[in-house]
């Protein structure tokens, strides 16, 4: 097992709890640690895409995804179990897509992101599903929720977008020439590496959601 590997478990273990903690928390101690959040990634992709021509793109998106992510914890009934779901789908895609795509390796998925393979793309999704499946009927206080043909499309496409913001990200890094746009978090790098796949799942989230396409509460 890789030191890499280690580290990028030991700091999930200790960000996971205090990311839950401050989304359940909400308010002010989430507003702020959303500016911390928008600041930082801010910051890695005007670094990583100085002298760029898609440098001010960057900046508009993500200013949107941030929005985007304040509106859903604020604005919603349910408010931080809206926004909790679809983080856990968005992690549990990038775990299931990293281990299935090292443990079963295979054939590559694109071109975009060399390292993505199919196995991992099935890995993501399986757990993304898995994991959503879990939390609602042992980890909550109602498990009365009927798994509706709309919330299984929600979560299948909440868990493609998350994939394929990776892949954006990833295609970007190679453009401007490095493997991680930090090194703020052990073992995975820069804050946007970690959230690659969450800024895109979040405004696409808040789109599909703020058209009552399904209820998630």
């Amino acid at each position: 097992m890789s030191k890499n590997f280690i580290n990028r478990i030991l700091s999930s273990i200790f960000l996971i709890p205090i990311i839950l903690f401050l989304i359940i928390k909400g308010h002010f101690y989430f507003n702020l640690f959303l500016v911390f959040f928008f600041f930082t990634t801010l910051y890695e992709w005007l670094k990583m895409s100085i002298n760029k021509n898609y440098k001010i793109i960057g900046f508009i998106f993500l200013s949107f995804s941030f929005y985007s992510i304040y509106k859903l914890r604020n604005d919603f009934d349910g408010e931080y179990l809206v926004i909790l779901i679809i983080t856990l789908i968005c992690v549990s895609t990038d775990i299931g897509g990293y281990v299935f795509g090292k443990i079963f390796k295979g054939p590559k998925l694109t071109k975009l992101s060399p390292n993505k393979t199919f196995a991992g793309m099935i890995g993501g999704f399986f757990l993304s599903f898995t994991s959503v499946i879990f939390y609602f009927k042992y980890l909550t206080l109602s498990n009365s929720i009927e798994y509706s043909q709309n919330i299984i499309v929600l979560i299948f496409l909440i868990s493609s977008v998350s994939q394929i913001g990776d892949i954006v990200i990833s295609y970007f890094k190679r453009e401007s020439k490095i493997k991680d746009t930090g090194k703020i978090i052990p073992g995975h790098g820069g804050l946007l590496d970690r959230i690659d796949g969450m800024v895109f799942a979040f405004p696409f989230s808040y789109i599909i959601l703020s058209n009552d396409f399904v209820n998630l509460i």
